[in-house]
């Protein structure tokens, strides 16, 4: 086993797209909003290469479309083919003559074009006829997503200031292997994950979780296609403005329950037709990127995003009343005092060995302290001292120094022949961890152990034949 940690994988846009089926794909590119959130999503390139062929309904050779670049390009060309291949944006095929071309895809290139050019059936959602009595203008929203996401966090770090949080949201931080139940107990733990989870972006954090619910739409009786389009529909629709329930099926409006329950849309209640998308809901097809969300945190809060002065004497101070912010500062400093908006602590090589442990990666620790960097920090840079910054990841290298292997030991060889033999053939299958000549002795991995001895064993009788 490895020391070394890994980190949580938190897709983007079209690294989760690849991982659905050929025939999913498809489907999802009848929806205009989806081919639109795609194609914004696209390199740069990608994206100039896509328009150049919008209005061709045939396949164009790829003798051409290699011309459209510089030829230093070429890699870069390549990295485009294969994306826009996996992503089944378009496909080879052989055109008269024996050349072949690229096509676009028929469906991503009528639906692309109506959401840029319009015309086609409507894709956008429709608001209200009647107006709102009840508006909700964006500081309450912003207030609204942010009271309902942090009520999963404070549950997750066991704030006894939290509210109760749904079974589904239960069930998503159990089957993202952020929280766990252990052997004999009925309480949910967090696990190495949930506090690498605690330290990310907050757009990530949200994009992570919709990735999980997403992965059991099924088995909740809800169509993954209809639930990706619908939030594709909410990425481009307006912050502050409400749009009607009528027209969403049966399934959508139990999806909307769920996203409702996690602060991506605000409706008082199902009865009145009407919903509120929240800024969580209005980037999420950017993936985890950072984006406004910070700013949504100033506005709820009252307060800039940034609360954290770090000095060079490893000092910490976090100008902030949040239970939260306090608790995730706690995991990997030793809190000193305690005042009614300040909190101080110290950051130690035992804190962060405990962060470690607990499945904190180095970086994030200091990702977490320039992103929440206070606004008097921006005055002379570096927000983060380079010292605090050095010091974190030695004592990080301090646990990397060995990588532990469970291997097999051969030694005792008859000849240096015999040696040199079983040696080769070990490193020839990729199992050979470790040799040296002195001594004769080699290690192998426990797995490729049986195939060594056997090989062993064949040469060993032909050698005495």
């Amino acid at each position: 086993m490895a020391v070394q940690q890994r980190t949580l994988d938190c897709k983007d846009l079209h690294s989760y797209l690849k991982t659905l089926p050929a025939t999913v794909l498809d489907r999802l590119y009848n929806h205009p909003a989806t081919c639109l959130a795609v194609f914004r999503e696209l390199p740069e390139l990608s994206r100039l290469y896509i328009m150049r062929i919008l209005f061709v309904d045939q396949a164009v050779p790829k003798a051409i479309m290699g011309s459209w670049v510089s030829p230093n390009s070429a890699k870069e060309l390549e990295d485009i083919v294969k994306l826009l291949s996996d992503l089944r944006l378009w496909q080879e095929v052989e055109m008269q003559g024996g050349l072949k071309g690229w096509l676009l895809n028929p469906t991503f290139r009528r639906n692309l074009k109506g959401a840029l050019l319009g015309g086609g059936n409507e894709w956008s959602m429709k608001p209200p006829t009647d107006t709102d009595p009840k508006a909700r203008g964006i500081t309450i929203l912003d207030e609204y997503a942010m009271g309902r996401w942090e009520c999963v966090l404070h549950f997750m770090v066991g704030s006894h200031q939290h509210e109760v949080i749904s079974s589904d949201a239960l069930q998503i931080l159990q089957h993202a292997g952020l929280m766990k139940k252990e052997v004999g107990e009925n309480q949910l733990t967090i696990t190495r994950d949930g506090f690498q989870f605690l330290l990310m972006d907050t757009s990530a954090q949200v994009w992570y979780f919709l990735l999980q619910y997403l992965d059991t739409a099924t088995a909740r009786g809800l169509d993954l296609i209809d639930c990706l389009g619908f939030l594709f529909q909410l990425s481009f629709s307006t912050l502050g403005q409400d749009y009607s329930t009528d027209s969403m099926s049966d399934g959508l409006q139990k999806f909307l329950q769920h996203l409702r329950e996690f602060g991506l849309v605000y409706q008082r209640k199902r009865k009145d037709g009407r919903f509120y998308p929240t800024r969580l809901a209005l980037d999420i097809a950017s993936g985890p990127k950072k984006s406004m969300l910070n700013t949504m945190r100033a506005t709820s809060s009252n307060q800039s995003s940034g609360y954290i002065i770090v000095e060079t004497n490893y000092r910490v101070y976090a100008y902030t009343d949040s239970s939260l912010q306090v608790a995730l500062i706690a995991l990997f400093c030793e809190l000193m005092y305690r005042f009614p908006n300040l909190v101080v602590g110290i950051i130690t090589r035992e804190s962060i060995r405990q962060a470690l442990r607990s499945g904190i990666t180095a970086d994030q620790i200091v990702s977490f302290l320039r992103q929440h960097a206070h606004p008097e920090c921006y005055k002379e840079p570096p927000v983060l001292p380079s010292t605090i910054a050095d010091q974190i990841k030695l004592w990080a290298i301090e646990r990397d120094r060995f990588i532990y292997k469970d291997g097999v030991l051969y030694n005792q060889f008859d000849s240096q022949a015999d040696f040199e033999i079983l040696k080769n053939y070990a490193q020839e299958r990729g199992v050979l961890v470790w040799h040296t000549i002195h001594g004769r002795k080699m290690v192998v991995t426990k797995e490729g152990h049986e195939e060594v001895r056997k090989f062993w064993k064949r040469h060993s009788r032909n050698g005495s034949m």
